[in-house]
């Protein structure tokens, strides 16, 4: 029947093409720098902001656009920076190796190799350089004087596109009541939604109901005790 969802265990697929990021006044600031590319002061950027809210999915379109390689800042250490300096590169969770003076160091010599190979670099992290408690001298000063691109906590519409996207990653639909009372209900931020839309998905699978209103307003009532 029609809006009926059927009890099938599908993979999650997460969608991170250019069209599938949902563009609102949190984050317009920050897609367009990532769009400017090409004109960024040094050649370098740094995008910023909590978990979920689109960092990751962010680095996909540049480095779809730029053709850069896509590293999370752990795997530095075992990495060739060398080869990887070839290109432009996207580094994710810088802040994660702070006070790991051998990968410090790797996010040091390739940010150095990739400008002076003429390429772009971009580092993600959810916080401004500055707190993120790096050792290297060197390192904190290139990363503090790096352009920043700022993703905001979601508004209604974004709160409400991303929602859908985690749904939709999951080949699942909400009705639009059961999403309405989402955007009424839980709490505001991007984390919580990805946890909040996995579970009300546990829930309907197991049960085999479609994603109603009721079911959303146990599953918070649930997650909140």
């Amino acid at each position: 029947m029609m809006g009926q969802q059927l009890g099938f265990d599908l993979p999650v697929r997460t969608a991170r093409a250019r069209e599938d990021f949902f563009v609102s006044p949190a984050n317009a600031m920050a897609v367009a720098m990532i769009e400017n590319w090409q004109n960024w002061p040094s050649r370098k950027l740094l995008l910023i902001g909590p978990e979920g809210a689109g960092k990751t999915h962010l680095a996909h379109v540049w480095a779809q656009d730029s053709g850069a390689r896509i590293i999370v800042a752990r795997d530095l250490c075992g990495a060739d920076i060398p080869a990887l300096a070839k290109a432009p590169v996207a580094i994710e969770d810088a802040e994660d190796i702070a006070g790991e003076r051998t990968a410090e160091e790797a996010l040091f010599h390739l940010h150095n190799l990739v400008l002076a190979e003429g390429h772009s670099l971009l580092v993600t992290a959810t916080g401004p350089a500055q707190r993120w408690g790096l050792r290297l001298p060197d390192l904190q000063s290139r990363m503090q004087g790096t352009q920043t691109a700022t993703l905001s906590p979601p508004d209604d519409r974004l709160l409400g596109a991303v929602l859908l996207k985690l749904f939709a990653d999951r080949q699942v639909a909400p009705s639009p009541e059961a999403l309405n009372h989402l955007l009424r209900h839980m709490t505001r931020d991007f984390a919580t939604a990805r946890a909040v839309v996995a579970e009300i998905d546990r829930v309907a699978l197991a049960e085999k109901r479609p994603i109603t209103a009721p079911l959303v307003r146990r599953v918070l009532t649930q997650m909140a005790t």
